[in-house]
C-alpha cells in the first residue's frame, strides 16, 4: 500500500488549521505530523520533522508562503507544497515555485483529495494527469493558473489568443471564453515569449499567428486585422514592432 504523506499544516488562522486537520483525518493518504502558525515556525518544523507535504497558507507573518516554498526548494529533500489560500492572485508565482497545486479557501474535501493525488503521483514518480507540454528550460512563462468558480484552472500560454488590460487585471481570451486574472499587462509582457506574442497597444497583447495583416488607416494610424475578423488599432509606441514583424 502507498504510505500516507507525512503532512505539515501551515496557517496563521487557528480555525483554518482546525478545518484542515478535520479534512486530513478523513483522508487516509494524509498523516498530519505537525502544525505551524507562521512562516518562520514552518521552516523550523520542516527541518525537524522532514514532512513529505506542506499544506501552506500564502499570507502569514514572519515569512509568507512564497518565501517558505522558495526556501524549502533549495533543499534537496524538499517536501511537496500545496498552497491553501483565500488569495487567487499569487497562482503564477506559486507554480513558479514548483507547487503541486493551488487550492482556494473554503476548501472542499473533494478538491483537497485531487490535490493530494497529485502530490502522491509526484512522490511515486507517476502522473495523476497528462503531463503538460512545457519546456522546463524556457525563460518564458508557459502556463497560467486562473480562478474559475471555486478553483484554479490551467491555461497553456500557447492557447491564449489575446490579452486585454482591465485596470489592475488582465483578461485572457481562449477560443470563445475569457478569464480574468489579477496581474498587470506590463508584467505579463515581460514574461511572454516575444517570438509568440506581440504588444499592439498599451492595453492589448496578441498572439503573433493570430494576426492576418496590417492596415494603414491614414494619418499615420495603423490597425491589425486578426484571423477572427477583429480589427485592433496599433498604438504609436508599438507600431515599429508591428511593422518589423511584417518586415517593414
Amino acid at each position: 500500500m502507498t504510505q500516507p504523506l507525512r503532512t505539515l499544516i501551515v496557517d496563521d488562522e487557528p480555525l483554518a488549521i482546525e478545518r484542515l486537520q478535520i479534512l486530513a483525518a478523513r483522508i487516509p493518504a494524509l498523516h498530519v505530523v505537525g502544525t505551524a502558525s507562521d512562516g518562520a515556525q514552518a521552516l523550523r518544523l520542516a527541518e525537524a520533522l522532514r514532512p513529505d507535504l506542506l499544506l501552506l497558507d500564502m499570507t502569514m507573518p514572519e515569512a509568507d508562503g512564497l518565501t517558505v516554498a522558495r526556501t524549502l526548494a533549495a533543499n534537496k529533500a524538499c517536501p511537496a507544497v500545496i498552497f491553501v489560500t483565500a488569495h487567487d492572485q499569487f497562482a503564477v508565482e506559486a507554480f513558479d515555485c514548483d507547487a503541486v497545486d493551488y487550492v482556494l479557501k473554503p476548501v472542499s474535501e473533494d478538491r483537497l483529495i485531487r490535490a493530494i493525488e497529485r502530490a502522491q503521483a509526484r512522490r511515486d514518480g507517476t502522473s495523476a494527469e497528462p503531463a503538460p507540454a512545457i519546456a522546463q528550460a524556457s525563460p518564458w512563462i508557459e502556463e497560467f493558473w486562473v480562478p474559475h468558480r471555486s478553483e484554479l484552472i490551467r491555461l497553456a500560454a500557447r492557447d491564449i489568443e489575446r490579452i486585454d488590460a482591465e485596470r489592475d487585471y488582465v483578461r485572457l481570451h481562449v477560443a470563445s471564453r475569457s478569464y480574468l486574472m489579477l496581474h498587470t499587462i506590463q508584467g505579463l509582457e515581460d514574461r511572454l515569449d516575444p517570438a509568440c506574442f506581440i504588444r499592439l497597444h498599451r492595453s492589448t497583447i496578441v498572439r503573433r499567428d493570430g494576426i492576418a495583416g496590417l492596415r494603414h488607416d491614414g494619418l499615420g494610424v495603423w490597425s491589425a486585422e486578426l484571423t477572427d475578423g477583429t480589427a485592433l488599432r496599433i498604438g504609436r509606441t508599438y507600431l515599429p514592432g508591428a511593422k518589423a514583424m511584417a518586415g517593414r
